[in-house]
């Protein structure tokens, strides 16, 4: 078997990455698996998620959509992924499921990309050292615009004297803020620790101010049903603000940069945070 630190294996004369989909059921998930169907370099050719163990991928995303890979067996764990010689496994679970699937994958060698949010620093610091046979991507947002926001906050935030970062979420989302609302918080306070302090002195509801955030930096939290994934960052200096807005509003956002990084992640040594590095930024 191929291991996924060497070239992709050919299907019908063409190289193909083979790659396998944790978290197959969800709504991320099947987006993911639709992707990887339809992409002209890609072959899905596992998927894992517990809850719909034993289902087909055609049953997951249609038979028209799944393709060639109509017939994968939807298996409960990644146990199954070196036997299907998968290349590279894409994850968008629950950090407590990640947290166990990401050991198993560097432990056989399948370099990973993830979607999942909610990692410590302890968490990344692991990963680092797991990964030595294969590499991992791990993004707080895969949407394009999202990432461009962050750099654009960055890059503002020595220009202005106060900032506050709003996110907006669906209202099925378990965590917040959410890990692209703190990546912003904190590479916005790394390019600056210069904030006007909170003139707030009587919150009226407790938590009307947001969390407080890195370098003082309020972060506030929406969740809504209708909505997917939205961030605003607002700066301001005297007599001017400046807002940085990205929406996505379809989870297909975040395939253009997912299938980027099932691309790039062979030629990623170890562990890479965030797609920057992948965009040239």
């Amino acid at each position: 078997m191929v291991r996924a630190s060497g070239p992709a294996r050919p299907d019908d004369g063409e190289f193909m990455i083979r790659v396998g989909v944790l978290g197959a059921a969800g709504r991320m998930g099947r987006t993911v698996c639709s992707a990887v169907a339809v992409a002209g370099d890609m072959q899905l050719v596992a998927a894992a998620d517990p809850a719909a163990a034993g289902a087909t991928v055609a049953e997951l995303i249609g038979e028209k959509t799944a393709g060639n890979s109509a017939s994968v067996t939807v298996a409960a764990s990644p146990d199954d992924f070196v036997e299907a010689g998968v290349e590279v496994a894409v994850d968008f679970t629950v950090l407590a499921s990640a947290r166990q699937n990401l050991p198993r994958l560097a432990a056989a060698g399948i370099h990973a990309v993830v979607g999942t949010s909610g990692f410590t620093e302890d968490d990344l610091a692991r990963l680092a050292g797991l990964f030595d046979r294969s590499n991992c991507i791990i993004a707080p947002n895969f949407a394009i615009s999202a990432v461009l926001m962050m750099r654009f906050a960055e890059l503002a935030a020595p220009l202005f004297d106060s900032a506050e970062v709003i996110e907006l979420h669906h209202d099925a989302k378990l965590d917040a803020p959410s890990a692209t609302a703190m990546t912003t918080a904190d590479r916005m306070a790394a390019a600056s620790g210069e904030w006007n302090p909170d003139p707030t002195r009587t919150e009226v509801l407790a938590g009307a101010r947001g969390g407080l955030g890195p370098a003082g930096i309020r972060v506030h939290s929406i969740r809504l049903a209708g909505l997917v994934a939205h961030q605003e960052v607002i700066l301001g200096a005297q007599g001017q603000t400046l807002t940085l807005r990205a929406d996505s509003y379809d989870r297909s956002s975040f395939m253009p940069g997912t299938l980027l990084a099932i691309r790039a992640v062979a030629n990623r040594p170890g562990l890479t945070t965030g797609l920057e590095l992948l965009l040239g930024l």
